[in-house]
């Protein structure tokens, strides 16, 4: 099922997305919220009709850098021994179509195309067997980057943190179990051009690696997201870009580049 998180006539709802061809798309509107036991109200809206927001507003966002061997090796880093974990802010998302604001104290801002894993319940210390019940779905994400400040300071909060650097979307698909969610297609362009192209199957620490290894440091909730990392070809950005993350199985995260206000 896609669960898509929308605004309509000023009210914020959860609903299931119905539906193959884009301009037929319905949604199901939730009683209550995704996370628990919910039922399907039966009231449908046409997507066309909603604005997509984030499909969760996560408490944190936990993402893991250097993932995957080739994209180490393209900007000249070493492949860590173990999950090597930053954060982004939960005031860092934003959804589907917003837009992401070129911030003024960088340069060169580069784009990251990556699979992000939903947490669907409170969770700490997950044994690996267990890794497949925490998790609510798997939706795209943008890890957008400030590079030359990421390469300047030690610490990466400013260059991965700021306003608009996590676009989330354009649902969460929960129907992929966690072996498929290993070996999908993760394919980014840039006004069409394709940039990055990868599997997830690429991966050096697994889904399951990563969340062991978070939760055996701090407790995960609800609508938490993981960022599991990005393959080769990021690059840089600039204003009036559209930037597109497409991931097998889920979907397309579009985004446009603005200068920021």
């Amino acid at each position: 099922m896609r669960i898509a998180r929308f605004s309509i006539d000023g009210n914020v709802a959860f609903g299931a997305v119905e539906g193959d061809k884009q301009d037929e798309l319905v949604l199901d509107i939730i009683k209550g919220i995704p996370f628990t036991d919910f039922e399907l109200s039966g009231t449908k809206v046409p997507l066309s009709k909603v604005r997509l927001l984030p499909p969760v507003l996560p408490n944190k966002v936990v993402a893991f850098g250097r993932n995957y061997a080739e994209h180490a090796k393209e900007l000249g880093n070493e492949v860590p021994d173990a999950p090597f974990a930053f954060f982004k802010p939960s005031t860092s998302v934003i959804g589907p179509g917003d837009e992401i604001q070129y911030p003024s104290f960088s340069q060169e801002v580069h784009h990251e195309a990556e699979l992000a894993v939903v947490i669907g319940r409170m969770c700490r210390e997950v044994p690996r067997e267990r890794v497949k019940d925490v998790i609510f779905g798997y939706t795209c994400a943008n890890d957008i980057t400030a590079r030359d400040v990421q390469k300047r300071e030690k610490q990466w909060a400013r260059a991965k943190g700021f306003d608009t650097s996590c676009p989330l979307g354009p649902w969460v698909e929960t129907g992929l179990d966690l072996a498929a969610a290993s070996d999908l297609t993760v394919q980014l362009t840039v006004n069409g051009q394709q940039r990055q192209l990868g599997r997830t199957s690429e991966m050096i620490h697994s889904i399951e690696d990563l969340i062991v290894n978070i939760t055996e440091a701090m407790t995960l909730l609800p609508g938490d997201v993981i960022l599991t990392g990005t393959p080769a070809g990021v690059g840089p950005l600039v204003v009036g870009d559209e930037v597109a993350v497409t991931i097998e199985g889920i979907g397309t995260l579009t985004n446009k580049v603005v200068k920021r206000g």
